[in-house]
């Protein structure tokens, strides 16, 4: 038996020195999307991907997800790791997002070699549609998968915002 779809999720936007991120909430105070409000439209595109139709009622997000995010915008780069998020997709995107929390802060990593970390040494493509698809951005931090050479390559936020996300981390890569 499938799991019951949420009916609605709340949405609240929260001020970074990035823009304003809009955060999407279920009922039990999980993050179920971070995204930018000049992306909303696909934003709301990845909900019904991954939820089918469901409402996005105004709602502000639990402390227990805006306290870490502030952290981090701070400097308190670990705090991500306390924020409780769910998120449907296929098996192989969830590998993915879990994998890719494991890529500290400061450091980055291949499409190619995450591939090879999850066994698939020929799913680097893979890994890049899984990446594209991660609905909780920042939080599973696909802004540190970055090409082979060290340049950037795609990020749902805007490449200035990964750069940003990247250079806030210290991680080194090639700068546009």
């Amino acid at each position: 038996m499938a799991a019951k779809q949420p009916e609605h999720f709340h949405l609240d936007r929260f001020e970074t020195p990035i823009g304003t991120a809009l955060l999407v909430t279920d009922d039990e105070g999980a993050l179920r999307a971070l995204d930018w409000s000049d992306h909303e439209a696909r934003m709301h595109l990845l909900l019904r991907r991954h939820y089918g139709e469901c409402a996005l009622v105004k709602g502000s997000a639990p402390k227990d997800i805006t306290r870490p995010l502030k952290a981090y915008f701070a400097g308190d780069l670990g705090q991500l790791s306390t924020i409780k998020w769910r998120a449907n997709g296929t098996a192989f995107q969830r590998k993915v997002w879990m994998k890719l929390q494991t890529i500290p802060a400061g450091q980055t990593s291949s499409y190619g070699i995450m591939a090879a970390r999850l066994k698939a040494p020929n799913a680097a493509r893979a890994v890049g549609l899984a990446n594209g698809a991660n609905p909780v951005g920042v939080v599973v931090p696909c802004h540190r998968l970055i090409g082979a050479d060290g340049s950037l390559t795609g990020y749902g936020g805007g490449l200035e915002r990964k750069q940003w996300l990247l250079a806030h981390e210290g991680a080194t890569f090639k700068r546009t």
